[in-house]
């Protein structure tokens, strides 16, 4: 996958801002990097949503906000779960866990974007869940295939995804579960859920 310039007008059904405000407020919230990494996400959903009959704009919309609170405190974090009353577990695990479900909270307050669909794209993007609409397959695949990442096994994915999605989404699963493992990482209960429904019994 090649950067290429995105030339998209929002319709404003799912969002009062346009693209351009969008990642504008989502450029303010993040490194370089983790911005480019975005955009990178941003062009692979956009790929797939239009292979898969998904909304562009809605993928254009969640691949932007996806990792909206990636980069926010530990303690901003924390004080969230707790002043939210959010699941208490989420206490036992990093930002890496915690940044889509309370992501997803943050867009909805903090950028009026309410689609639940969207939302819900935003909240399982890393930990999956058993049951993922097309759109959330979108953005859990294009997170892990986007142009920038370089890593053993991410052309398969990137081949698989143009051909199957669900078979992309139970291979990305699998992998992910398999580095947690191999680096003695503390796995969060709802992405062995997902293994289980998307790996062990597809």
């Amino acid at each position: 996958m090649e950067n290429k310039l995105i030339q998209l007008v929002y319709s404003k059904n799912y969002t009062s801002l346009t693209r351009n405000e969008l990642i504008q407020a989502v450029k303010s919230q993040m490194s370089l990097k983790r911005f480019q990494h975005v955009l990178g996400v941003e062009q692979a959903a956009i790929q797939l949503a239009g292979k898969y009959n998904v909304s562009i704009e809605a993928a254009s919309i969640a691949a932007l906000t996806h990792d909206y609170a990636k980069e926010r405190s530990d303690k901003e974090m924390q004080d969230l779960i707790y002043r939210e009353q959010f699941d208490l577990e989420l206490l036992d695990y990093g930002s890496n866990i915690w940044h889509g479900l309370l992501g997803a909270f943050l867009v909805k307050q903090e950028l009026g974007i309410a689609d639940l669909d969207i939302l819900n794209a935003i909240k399982h993007h890393t930990i999956g869940a058993e049951k993922m609409s097309l759109l959330e397959q979108v953005i859990y695949v294009a997170d892990y295939i986007e142009p920038g990442r370089d890593f053993p096994g991410v052309e398969y994915a990137r081949k698989l995804a143009a051909e199957n999605l669900q078979a992309a989404v139970r291979y990305e699963t699998k992998q992910t579960l398999q580095h947690l493992i191999e680096n003695n990482r503390k796995i969060y209960p709802k992405t062995i859920a997902t293994y289980n429904k998307w790996v062990a019994n597809p």
